[in-house]
């Protein structure tokens, strides 16, 4: 597919830019803070940080008490992420294909990697969380709440980037996950009053 190509070349050349980029936002966003919070307390065993970059989600969770470990589709992300959290576990692969046995997790984290993904392959890439985590298991998802589609060309210190970064309304992505055989728990809306605001959605695999 192409845009898993395009995605993760992306993310290999702003690899290090990113990482500067998200370095501070776990301290700017109490609620995001607030967010893992309950997934670490919710969560009874091991955990994967699905698109998880420079590994900065999955090391907070690790703080947490939470073991875990990330994946993500940019080769350059999980090696700047191996050298920055050595004592923790990360491995190339695709939401679209998880590289998981089944029920062989006890939470699944996807911040804001749901937004690269086509309309058409979020139920592929749900089906996989469903499918890896066990009875009972967590889903949380973090996204940006709009509508449409934008193709990011440039971006993390100007480097060049083709990805699709895709806009989703709450029903839409709540419908869906409830299709993949989640039971949908809560949602959080992030910064409401902007233009382009986020959420999280908590949900439980039955």
């Amino acid at each position: 597919m192409t845009w898993l190509a395009d995605t993760a070349t992306s993310y290999d050349t702003v690899a290090s830019s990113y990482a500067e980029f998200v370095a501070d936002v776990l301290a700017e966003q109490p609620y995001m803070r607030a967010a893992l919070a309950l997934f670490a307390a919710e969560v009874d065993g091991p955990a994967v940080d699905v698109g998880c970059g420079p590994g900065h989600f999955t090391a907070h969770l690790a703080s947490l008490g939470v073991d875990a470990a990330g994946i993500d589709l940019s080769p350059g992300m999980v090696d700047l992420a191996r050298r920055t959290h050595p004592q923790l576990r990360f491995e190339v692969g695709s939401m679209t294909d998880l590289p998981l046995p089944a029920a062989s997790v006890a939470g699944v984290l996807a911040f804001w990697s749901l937004i690269h993904v086509p309309d058409e392959s979020v139920p592929a890439a749900l089906g996989h969380f469903h499918r890896v985590l066990r009875p009972g298991g967590l889903l949380v998802i973090g996204y940006h709440v709009g509508v449409g589609t934008r193709l990011k060309t440039e971006g993390y210190g100007g480097h060049p980037m083709r990805v699709h970064v895709h806009l989703r309304q709450p029903w839409w992505l709540a419908r869906r996950v409830r299709q993949a055989g989640f039971t949908v728990e809560a949602e959080w809306a992030l910064d409401p009053e902007k233009p382009v605001s986020q959420a999280i959605l908590f949900a439980r695999r039955g």
